[in-house]
């Protein structure tokens, strides 16, 4: 390969890499979707039983072990911990989609995750991409926001109902104000 297609790659990677999107959702007057309406797995492969999460505020994040972003795990917990009393949840979906930076079984997924005291509910892996293999949950995430995941990390808010309200990017920190702000309305709402 040539050197200025290399570079090109490089840089094509690193701006992929720096997704800081934020798009919110414009509330529909009568959403029918709920995206737990679809078959969930554990990080085992056991049938996850989806009425978990009914009424719960959820932020799903695609996760990798092998990434520089890895390190959210521990934000991630925190704001789990943070809100898990108060009817929210973080539920995290391994992905090898982005430069195959999750490689491992479910023993290699929970190993990273117990290095970050991560104990939210973690998923089977999935692929996150638009395609064939795309897992519905996905597909139905991206035709609410019209977003999808450049990168690992990416963040989708969904609200008691099961719709998603807000789609993150890869660089968005969980603890950011962005974050923390909407999922603090969302809870309000409730009450």
């Amino acid at each position: 390969m040539s050197k200025p297609y290399i570079l090109f790659t490089a840089i094509l990677v690193l701006l992929v890499a720096c997704d800081s999107r934020v798009i919110d959702v414009q509330p529909q007057k009568e959403s029918v979707m709920n995206v737990y309406d679809n078959q969930l797995r554990d990080v085992h492969g056991e049938p996850v039983n989806n009425n978990q999460f009914d009424g719960q505020v959820t932020l799903i994040v695609n996760l990798a072990s092998k990434c520089g972003l890895t390190p959210q795990y521990e934000d991630l917990q925190k704001l789990h911990e943070q809100y898990e009393e108060q009817g929210f949840s973080v539920v995290g979906f391994p992905c090898n989609d982005f430069g195959g930076q999750e490689p491992g079984d479910a023993s290699t997924i929970m190993a990273c995750a117990s290095g970050y005291k991560a104990d939210f509910p973690i998923m089977e892996k999935v692929s996150v991409i638009d395609g064939d293999t795309q897992c519905a949950l996905y597909q139905d995430l991206a035709e609410a926001t019209g977003a999808l995941p450049e990168w690992n990390f990416g963040k989708y808010l969904v609200d008691q109902n099961g719709t998603p309200v807000a789609f993150f990017g890869s660089m968005v920190e969980p603890l950011s104000p962005e974050i923390v702000d909407r999922i603090n309305e969302l809870l309000d709402s409730q009450t």
